[in-house]
């Protein structure tokens, strides 16, 4: 009797070991985001938004657990860290160099204009960049929409285009609160200042949706969160910087 050269071996499930709670994850994650969203923009003081990221971020990571997600699908599989690291310093110093760019051309200075920068000193920039921005916004933003939303629609190992859609999506309309109060921008109301403010919103929301396809691009070739919560805190953090910078230069 001649014994075969390769064993079949248990295969691990692609998303989950427990698809009869997909459904009600996911209706509890949507929960915890639209919660979330009222609470930061229309009932929290500033000082809150990170703690309130914080919390969510957990409660989001505890229903993936429960919903039997292993930590691959949702980005934190620890043998891709250094991968993600690399991939996310790469996006990082994209990232760095278009906003050099932009403030060595004269005509790109203004997509930096903020009128809310000018009451932030030190003490408050730091703050915000530091801590709002990284545990408020990227932390809790990446987990959800980059981690464990697309897994939950059906996202593997593999690029699917549905779930990567389906959560760029969700990522647009999160951005429906905040983009109201894109008048503040200066850029943004030199660019739209005749248009109203509904229309101003759609497309803000539009452009977070097509955001969140190039985040996830980044998380599936760096396979772990790391890497777009880098290229996010760049963009985030790295312009406020920037903005400030050029405000104080005059």
């Amino acid at each position: 009797m001649f014994m075969p050269l390769v064993r079949n071996r248990p295969t691990l499930p692609t998303v989950t070991n427990r698809p009869g709670r997909r459904v009600p994850a996911t209706v509890a994650v949507l929960t915890l985001l639209v919660s979330a969203t009222v609470l930061v923009n229309l009932v929290l003081p500033g000082w809150a938004y990170p703690v309130c990221g914080l919390v969510v971020t957990g409660a989001l990571v505890a229903v993936a657990r429960w919903s039997g997600l292993r930590a691959g699908c949702i980005g934190l599989d620890p043998r891709h860290l250094r991968r993600a690291a690399f991939f996310g310093l790469v996006g990082l110093a994209a990232i760095a160099v278009a906003f050099g760019v932009a403030v060595a051309v004269p005509a790109l200075r203004d997509l930096f204009g903020n009128g809310r920068l000018d009451t932030l000193g030190i003490g408050t920039l730091l703050w915000v960049t530091l801590i709002r921005i990284p545990l408020g916004t990227v932390l809790m933003e990446e987990i959800a929409f980059r981690g464990v939303l697309p897994a939950l629609l059906g996202a593997g190992d593999r690029w699917r285009w549905r779930p990567v859609l389906g959560a760029a999506a969700l990522f647009g309309l999160w951005h429906a609160l905040p983009s109201l109060a894109l008048v503040e921008n200066a850029a943004i109301d030199s660019a739209f200042g005749g248009v109203p403010i509904l229309v101003v919103s759609v497309l803000a929301m539009l452009g977070a949706a097509l955001a969140g396809v190039a985040l996830h691009w980044w998380r599936h070739t760096g396979r772990g969160l790391l890497a777009p919560m880098l290229v996010h805190l760049a963009t985030n953090s790295g312009g406020v910087l920037v903005a400030w910078w050029l405000l104080i230069q005059g």
